[in-house]
């Protein structure tokens, strides 16, 4: 790690470079040509660097990619070959580069730092130095890269020179656009301005409410926001704006008259020789001030300068302010804009969109309307009675199929009765056998032999009478007046049967329910008793009532849904339209409720849930 001593000797400013002392300082800030400020900085640079031996400042002439030296320390002396060398690789590689010094030069090692302005390379700064230590180099490498603010500065200020006005506007709006933070841009922004116009110091401020708060002051990236000095020149920013022009003190002779207390206040309270500040507008609406200071006065070039570089900068800075807030104080300018712009004069359509709104949201609060609880529904028959195969058998005929009426004692189907009727004729043969044997026994006085044929005759008897039975019920009929719900064996003649197969399905004409599938959402608002509208697929113009009679207490599950099934009661008066099985959708009324609850109840609920299902 790096000593804390060398730490302290390398604080940066807020142009990404290091704080000199004053006299050297100064020596910069008067220095006026290029060559003399660079010479100025080596030596500066040298003083702070341990172990210096050679430094040198390479820059790229404006519109030129031809990269020169621009100065030298110690002055007079020729670049070792070591130290270009490492200068020239900078250049090629485009990053920093750290040579070991040949040994016919000496002991130590050579650094090369790119400048950068824009994102293109325009210059490079090198040094060589005795020591080789790690920690050290590391030291020396970050001092020359926060050195490199001034540096940029220097090329920027070369290169805006050889400009005209708008040059030096353009360069600035890309330092401002260079930083993406409002602080960064705006400070990095008027640190520029003040040094191409030599000036003391810069300042930039936004209105706040109905007074200009400074938010920027040149070379310094903190200030004291209630010290006297910003007070002051905060002062002279509200005169300027109220004003609504650009102030000059002291006054050229030509210039229009003026309130200039506040002015003249700060350059007695602070020793300024001129202070010049130019109101920066939005359109039709002053949003702040750019302030300068400096120790000659402005001629009308200069002013016209600041002039341009305040309607160019101070929108392009205000729009990275208001970037650089919190959510809830832009959510509160939007909101302050809104207000301001429907009770303002002009926008018509954001007033009729607004009265609109307010329409709307008032119809929704007040208007009422019936709350309906839909499922899908199927209609099913009141009394539903199957028709079973009542022996095992083989299918002879079928006379009707699902969805024909039948009426009591019809022939629904019948099966095949020719091993019933060999079985009938074997008994009755055997019968009359018997009979014929049992008039000889008697006839011969055989009374045990008469007894035992009596017997035989008794059980075919019996047989023949069940057979009989069991041909008539090979007649499948219906039990009832009504319509065939299930059931077609006209494609199944000969298939074998049976007992206890379910041959058809029933339903009387005279008597409907209907089963409704309710979201178990929905279910607790369900009460029996509650009326309901069912219009089905067949008849979409018709609508047919019910009444609920039965909740099903027991939940069934269908594509990813619980449902509950409520039974309803069909009126009389539209039973004659129905058919087992038709289907379509209920609506079961609850009551009168607002329309907006209604519309949003499912929402509501689903919001519920997902707040408990993520609260502790």
């Amino acid at each position: 790690m790096v000593n804390q001593d060398a730490k302290k000797r390398t604080l940066r400013d807020s142009a990404g470079g290091i704080f000199l002392d004053d006299q050297v300082l100064e020596r910069l800030r008067v220095s006026s040509d290029r060559n003399q400020f660079a010479s100025s900085w080596l030596l500066a640079l040298s003083r702070l660097i341990e172990g210096a031996q050679q430094l040198i400042l390479v820059t790229s002439s404006a519109g030129s990619n031809r990269f020169e030296p621009m100065a030298i320390w110690p002055e007079g002396g020729k670049p070792k070959r070591t130290l270009t060398s490492a200068v020239d690789a900078c250049l090629r590689a485009g990053r920093t580069m750290l040579m070991t010094v040949a040994k016919e030069e000496g002991e130590g090692a050579a650094i090369a730092v790119p400048v950068t302005v824009a994102g293109q390379i325009r210059g490079v700064v090198g040094v060589i130095v005795t020591n080789q230590e790690e920690e050290k180099l590391r030291l020396i490498i970050d001092q020359l890269q926060w050195s490199s603010g001034w540096i940029e500065t220097l090329v920027r200020r070369g290169r805006i020179e050889e400009g005209d006005g708008l040059a030096t506007v353009v360069e600035l709006l890309a330092t401002t656009l260079h930083h993406r933070g409002f602080v960064e841009a705006a400070t990095a922004t008027v640190t520029e301005l003040a040094t191409f116009l030599n000036c003391e110091r810069a300042a930039v401020g936004f209105m706040r409410g109905r007074h200009t708060k400074l938010r920027a002051l040149s070379h310094s990236a903190n200030f004291g926001k209630r010290s006297n000095v910003v007070r002051a020149m905060e002062a002279a920013m509200d005169e300027a704006v109220d004003q609504k022009a650009t102030i000059v003190t002291p006054q050229p002779p030509d210039a229009p008259e003026r309130a200039i207390l506040k002015h003249e206040a700060l350059m007695r309270q602070y020793d300024m020789e001129a202070v010049c500040t130019v109101p920066i507008s939005e359109g039709n609406r002053v949003i702040g001030a750019l302030l300068l200071e400096r120790s000659e006065p402005f001629d009308r070039q200069t002013v016209q300068l600041c002039e341009h570089a305040a309607a160019l900068l101070g929108p392009t800075l205000d729009v990275k302010r208001r970037e650089d807030r919190w959510l809830l104080a832009k959510s509160w300018e939007a909101l302050g804009n809104t207000v301001k712009a429907v009770i303002g004069p002009r926008h018509a359509l954001l007033k009729l969109v607004t009265l609109a709104c307010i329409g709307a949201a008032v119809f929704f609060y007040m208007a009422k309307g019936d709350y309906r609880i839909a499922g899908d529904a199927v209609v099913e028959g009141r009394v539903q009675r199957s028709v079973a195969a009542p022996v095992s058998g083989y299918l002879a005929d079928s006379g009707v199929r699902a969805g024909d009426r039948v009426e009591e004692g019809q022939v629904l189907a019948m099966l095949d009765m020719t091993d019933l009727r060999l079985e009938k004729l074997r008994w009755t043969s055997e019968k009359t056998k018997q009979m014929r044997e049992y008039s000889q026994a008697v006839a011969q006085k055989e009374r045990a032999r008469a007894r035992i044929l009596d017997a035989q005759i008794e059980q075919a008897d019996a047989q023949l009478a069940l057979i009989s039975q069991q041909i008539n019920r090979m007649r499948i009929i219906a039990p009832f007046n009504g319509v065939v719900v299930a059931g077609d064996l006209s494609q199944a003649l000969g298939s074998p049967v049976e007992r206890g197969d379910v041959l058809f399905e029933i339903a009387p004409l005279d008597g409907y329910r209907v089963m409704l599938k309710v979201d178990e959402r929905d279910v607790s608002d369900v009460k029996i008793g509650q009326p309901g509208t069912l219009v089905l697929s067949a008849m979409p113009d018709d609508s047919i009532p019910f009444e609920i009679s039965r909740i099903t207490p027991v939940s069934s599950a269908e594509n990813g849904k619980n449902f509950f099934i409520v039974e309803g009661q069909v009126a009389n008066e539209g039973a004659e339209l129905l058919r087992p099985g038709m289907e379509g959708v209920g609506k079961i009324n609850v009551d009168e409720r607002r329309l907006v609850g209604i519309w949003t109840r499912k929402l509501v609920l689903w919001a519920k849930m997902f707040v408990w299902s993520w609260t502790p």
